[in-house]
């Protein structure tokens, strides 16, 4: 397992029209693009698939914050910022908190899909589509 590597400055929605974007209060230090999990006090913390109930990833932060401000989270659309492999492969939770990897981690928490957009270069983008629901074990 890989993680994929991230530039937190590049890190943004590319279609907002049809994203889902919410903002919570950071409960820790949150890093644009870190995957992030809702805490029993209703603010999101950084995920980590090998961490007693961090493993329940719930979106990517689009945006640094300091614990207590707030921080946009992408449930679901196409985000850039990542350094991406090949087309149509899943995304996961990595084991290292806050990162994305090309294989699962301890437990697996797919996190959205390497899809290529509509431009000449076919550049590659990380469609994400996280469930509030699913439980991740």
């Amino acid at each position: 397992m890989a993680d994929i590597a991230v530039t937190a400055a590049q890190v943004a929605v590319l279609f907002p029209h049809t994203a889902e974007v919410y903002s919570f209060i950071a409960a820790e230090t949150i890093t644009a693009g870190q995957a992030v999990y809702f805490t029993s006090a209703g603010k999101v913390g950084i995920a980590d698939a090998n961490a007693s109930g961090k493993q329940q990833v719930r979106g990517i932060a689009l945006n640094g914050a300091g614990a207590g401000q707030a921080v946009d989270v992408v449930k679901r659309g196409h985000v850039a910022g990542f350094t991406l492999g090949t087309y149509n492969t899943l995304v996961y939770l990595s084991d290292n908190a806050g990162a994305l990897a090309d294989a699962a981690g301890t437990v697996s928490a797919a996190v959205g899909r390497i899809v290529a957009l509509s431009d000449s270069a076919l550049s590659k983008a990380l469609y994400v589509d996280l469930s509030w629901t699913a439980v991740y074990a």
